[in-house]
């Protein structure tokens, strides 16, 4: 899955390219609020321009569920990229997607021209790989490149569909970069190697704490899945999050890891406090205490400062980290100071640090330590099932080197 012919290994002069780009961006009355996801695909844009392709642009944003919505309609992002670019993006206004407003302007495209079609999830059919709307999109183009990796973890008509029925299928620079970064430290990183993990549910990251306790030297567990291993180990958790149908898996994870001769590191002091905090930002009393003493009528929010410097200096032995998911409730700053010390080790450490998608990378962005990281990945679900080791259809489906 890692040795896949990107845009540099293609001549596309004069050939009609589909691009599959990750525009799913936050609106607000028709404005774009955060625009990073279309500044991170202009490289691979700009060079298909250059190389005098005819570049037709592709991507879902929000969920329509298979219906056009007005609401959803990839017409801001139009605008925003022709801005961006330089130069006219014309936008192929077809509830259907590739209808006559595709059609026509793909036919009377010039080298180094772009247009932009309308949100491909207002097919039903495309969430479900269905083969006619696979063959439209195809029809439409010579080349496919998907750079889209926050979908890449699924199988739909826009990106492993098409591609099937083309014979030139490749990757954006953005989709390299993924596979380069996280691809290569679970596959072949730089040792010591420490893996992060945090966030609530530790039945998202079962296949993930599995697979990495086989390839990391050291995993660190934080957030509020940190008091279901420590629940397993006996320890009074009090209100505190925990999943009782995994208190046995998180067993078989600290046998297997003293097994193989891992590290695995939990919280030894937890910040406390009466219940979640309502709103989530709302000002909140806490107390700390040791996090095998947690009373009964509290709930564990954040890691405590004796963790947070146990979780640092175990991050500055690295050469490669790979994080994901934040250490406390970070939304509220009483209860972010755990994950802001992980973050504030990454950032000083000279190691690969990888951020997978998500609630890290929204905590290292708003905490101003974005430019520190290595590498913050694009997506969410699929950095996951990159870091599980599963083999994501987006990738997979690209031309082998």
């Amino acid at each position: 899955m890692l040795n896949k012919k990107s845009v540099d290994d293609i001549n596309v002069k004069g050939k009609k390219v589909l691009v599959r780009c990750d525009f799913n961006v936050p609106l607000k009355d028709g404005q774009i609020t955060d625009e990073n996801r279309l500044v991170a695909a202009l490289p691979t844009i700009k060079k298909l321009i250059a190389d005098g392709g005819k570049v037709i642009l592709c991507s879902h944003l929000g969920k329509p569920k298979g219906e056009p919505k007005p609401e959803l309609t990839l017409a801001p992002v139009a605008k925003r990229l022709a801005e961006l670019l330089g130069q006219d993006v014309k936008f192929a206004a077809d509830p259907e997607v590739v209808g006559p407003n595709a059609k026509a302007a793909v036919d009377a495209m010039q080298d180094g021209e772009v247009v932009l079609l309308e949100n491909t999830r207002y097919r039903v059919e495309e969430t479900k790989n269905g083969e006619a709307f696979s063959k439209e999109l195809a029809s439409l183009c010579d080349v496919f490149v998907n750079d889209a990796f926050g979908t890449a973890h699924r199988a739909h008509c826009s990106n492993a569909g098409v591609s099937a029925l083309v014979d030139t299928a490749v990757v954006g620079y953005l989709m390299q970069k993924e596979i380069d970064f996280l691809g290569n430290a679970v596959e072949n990183p730089v040792r010591p190697f420490v893996a992060i993990l945090g966030g609530a549910k530790v039945a998202d990251k079962l296949n993930v704490i599995n697979n990495l306790l086989e390839k990391c030297d050291t995993l660190i567990i934080g957030g509020g899945m940190a008091f279901t291993f420590l629940k397993a180990q006996g320890y009074e958790i009090g209100k505190s999050l925990v999943d009782d149908e995994k208190l046995d898996y998180c067993k078989e994870m600290m046998a297997k890891a003293e097994k193989l001769g891992k590290k695995l590191l939990l919280p030894i002091d937890t910040v406390v406090a009466d219940g979640f905090p309502s709103p989530i930002d709302a000002e909140i009393e806490v107390d700390v205490v040791p996090s095998n003493q947690i009373p009964a009528d509290k709930e564990g929010l954040d890691i405590g400062p004796k963790t947070r410097e146990l979780y640092a200096e175990a991050a500055k032995t690295a050469k490669t980290v790979v994080w994901n998911g934040p250490m406390g409730v970070f939304e509220n700053p009483t209860l972010a100071k755990g994950t802001i010390a992980v973050a504030e080790a990454l950032a000083e450490t000279d190691a690969t640090t990888i951020i997978g998608g998500g609630d890290s990378a929204a905590a290292v962005n708003q905490l101003g330590y974005g430019d520190k990281m290595s590498h913050i990945s694009t997506g969410g679900g699929a950095s996951l099932e990159f870091l599980e080791g599963k083999e994501l259809p987006g990738v997979a489906c690209a031309n082998n080197k």
